[in-house]
C-alpha cells in the first residue's frame, strides 16, 4: 500500500501562542517557524498591559508566519444552541479566554487587527453575525473571518453538529471552528463525522488527552488545520509541533490511511508512536500509528469499526480484558488469556485477537543467557496481568517452574493453576528466598515514568541469587529493579528489548509485510 511519497493533503499545522508579553510573542512567532508551524494563532489576552494598536502593529509588523489573532474573554459562552448539554465547570487552559474588561473593546481590538492586515480574525458565534458581515462589506484586503463556537457539555449528535456548522457558515464566515470538550474517545467520532462531511474550510478538534487523536488525524478527515505546541510550553492533549513534523508526519496523511493505535489507559508513557511511524514510511504503507485514551473496551470498538481502523496495540490496563471483544483469537493468545495485538480482517472486519508479549519476552531472556536453557529453572514472576500472563506461559513453553506473585492473590492462584505453578501472596515477595541461577521478572507497572524511584518490593540482598532479572517497563529504559539487579551482579534485560520484539511481531500483522528489524532497532536504540 503506497501514498507516503508525496504531500496528501491541504492541512496546515498551526503553533497555540499564549505569550505574556509582545516581544516574547514575536520570538514565539518565530521559534514557531523555526519548528515547523505554517500558520499561528495569537491569544491577545495572554498578553499583559495589552495595547491594542501598538501591540498589534507589533506583532504583524514582525510576523514570519501568516496568523490567526484570537482575544477571548475570560466567562465562557455557554452554549445556546443545545439546551440539554450538562454544563463543565471549565475548558482547558488553552481554550478558555483571558480578557475581563469592556466587551466593546474587544471587538473593536479584533476589528483593527483585520483593518491592520491580519491574516485571519477569530470571532465567536454569539457576536459573529452583525460583525462579519460588517467586516465583510469593509473588507478591502485578504483577511478570512474564522467563526467559533465552543461546546459546554456532551458531544451532539451528527446532525446536531451538522446543524451548528450550517448556523456558522450562515454568519458569513471564511472558516468554521467547533471546539469540544470531550469525556470520552468515542465522542470524537462524531468531529471526525463533522470535518469529513463539512462543504466549507472547517476547524474542529476536541481537548484535553483524550481529545489528542482529534489533532493527530484531522489530515486524515480533511481539517483546515491542526495545532502544536512549541518546546517549553507543552499542553494537555495538545502534541507537539515536532510531533506533528516528525513523529506523525501529517502532511503524509490522507483518506485512505490505515490508523493504527494504542488502546490503553494512561497512554502517555507509550514510545510506540515513535517506533512504528517511521517503520510504516519507510516501508512506503500508508498508515499511522496513534495513542488512543481509552475509559470503555465496549463502547470503543463498537464505535471505531470502520475499516479505516485497521488494527490495535492494546496496552495496560486491558490485555485480558479485550479478549472478550475479539470476533477470533489466535490459539496461543486464547491459552494465554491476553491479547496486545487486534487486527481487523478486511474481508469481513471482524477483530482478530493475537499475543505477540510471549515470544518477544521469552526470547529476550534466553537470548541473554546465551544458551543457557530455560528448562529446570526456577521462574519467579511478580505480577499476573496481562504481561504477566505471557510470560508465565512463555516460562511453562521451555520448562521453566514457575513461582508468581501479585497483590491479587485469587488472579495469582487462577495463572499458576493454568501453568502448573505455585501461587504465592504479594507480602512474601520482600523475604522469598529463590535458588542460586533463579529468574526474576517484574510484569508489574511498578518504577514505570513518571514514578521511576520505585520498584518491587524484593529483597536486595537476594538480587544476587538471581541469574537474570527482566523487567517489562520500558520507561525509563533501565529501571531501578534493573540497576539495583546489574549492581548485585545479574544478568539484566529490559522491556525495551521486549517492546521491540512485540512491535516487530505487531507490524507483520498489522500490515502483512516482514518487518524490518534491523531499521526498527536502530530507531529504538535513537528514542529510549
Amino acid at each position: 500500500m503506497g501514498g507516503t511519497g508525496m504531500l496528501n493533503n491541504s492541512t496546515m499545522i498551526c503553533a497555540l501562542l499564549m505569550a505574556q508579553s509582545v516581544e516574547q510573542m514575536v520570538k514565539d512567532m518565530h521559534q514557531a517557524k523555526a519548528e515547523g508551524a505554517q500558520l499561528v494563532e495569537i491569544r491577545l489576552d495572554y498578553i499583559k498591559n495589552f495595547q491594542p494598536h501598538q501591540d498589534i502593529q507589533i506583532i504583524l509588523k514582525n510576523k514570519p508566519l501568516p496568523v490567526i489573532i484570537v482575544y477571548r474573554r475570560l466567562q465562557l459562552e455557554k452554549c445556546l444552541v443545545f439546551a440539554h448539554f450538562r454544563s463543565q465547570d471549565c475548558m482547558p487552559k488553552w481554550e478558555g479566554g483571558q480578557y475581563e474588561g469592556d466587551e466593546n473593546s474587544r471587538l473593536e481590538a479584533l476589528c483593527l487587527a483585520r483593518e491592520m492586515g491580519a491574516d485571519y480574525i477569530d470571532f465567536e458565534l454569539k457576536v459573529a453575525s452583525d460583525l462579519t458581515r460588517e467586516q465583510k462589506m469593509k473588507n478591502d484586503n485578504a483577511t478570512k473571518v474564522i467563526v467559533s463556537h465552543n461546546i459546554d457539555g456532551m458531544t451532539p449528535k451528527d446532525e446536531e453538529l451538522s446543524n451548528l456548522a450550517a448556523s456558522i457558515r450562515a454568519t458569513g464566515a471564511d472558516i468554521i471552528k467547533v471546539v469540544v470538550n470531550i469525556a470520552d474517545i468515542t465522542e470524537i467520532a462524531k468531529i471526525f463525522h463533522l470535518l469529513s462531511h463539512c462543504q466549507v474550510p472547517i476547524i474542529a478538534y476536541s481537548v484535553g488527552e483524550r481529545g489528542l487523536i482529534s489533532q493527530l488525524l484531522c489530515p486524515k478527515f480533511g481539517g483546515f488545520l491542526a495545532y502544536g505546541s512549541i518546546v517549553g510550553h507543552s499542553l494537555p492533549g495538545m502534541p507537539s509541533l515536532y510531533s506533528l513534523r516528525h513523529t506523525y508526519k501529517l502532511d503524509y496523511l490522507n483518506s485512505e490511511t490505515k490508523v493504527f493505535g494504542l488502546v490503553s489507559k494512561p497512554v502517555g508513557h507509550s514510545k510506540g508512536p515513535l517506533l512504528h511511524n517511521p517503520t510504516l514510511r519507510h516501508e512506503n504503507f500508508n498508515g499511522v500509528y496513534v495513542p488512543m485514551f481509552v475509559d470503555n473496551l465496549e463502547e470503543f470498538f463498537s464505535i471505531y469499526s470502520s475499516p479505516d481502523f485497521a488494527g490495535f496495540s492494546v496496552g495496560f490496563p486491558y490485555k485480558e480484558a479485550v479478549v472478550e471483544y475479539c470476533h477470533e483469537v489466535h490459539p496461543l493468545a486464547e491459552s494465554i488469556g491476553a491479547v496486545n495485538t487486534i487486527v481487523r480482517r478486511p474481508c469481513d472486519g471482524k477483530l482478530i485477537g493475537y499475543n505477540t508479549d510471549c515470544e518477544a519476552a521469552i526470547t529476550a531472556i534466553e537470548d541473554a543467557l546465551k544458551g543457557t536453557p530455560l528448562s529446570g529453572k526456577l521462574f519467579v514472576l511478580v505480577g499476573a496481568g496481562g504481561a504477566g500472563r505471557a510470560l508465565a506461559f512463555g516460562a511453562k513453553s521451555r520448562g521453566s517452574r514457575i513461582v508468581i506473585f501479585d497483590i491479587d492473590f485469587e488472579r495469582a492462584k487462577s495463572l499458576a493453576c493454568a501453568v502448573s505453578g505455585e501461587a504465592r501472596v504479594f507480602e512474601e515477595v520482600v523475604n522469598f528466598q529463590p535458588e542460586k541461577g533463579a529468574i526474576l521478572a517484574n510484569a508489574t507497572p511498578l518504577g514505570m515514568h513518571p514514578n521511576t524511584d520505585q520498584r518491587i518490593p524484593v529483597a536486595e540482598s537476594t538480587l544476587g541469587d538471581y541469574e537474570l532479572v527482566f523487567d517489562a517497563v520500558y520507561t525509563p529504559r533501565k529501571t531501578k529493579l534493573l540497576k539495583d539487579a546489574e549492581a548485585a551482579g545479574a544478568i539484566i534485560v529490559g522491556g525495551v528489548e521486549m517492546f521491540l520484539r512485540q512491535a516487530i511481531g505487531q507490524f507483520n500483522l498489522f500490515t502483512g509485510h516482514e518487518a524490518p528489524t534491523e531499521l526498527m532497532r536502530e530507531i529504538i536504540m535513537a528514542n529510549f
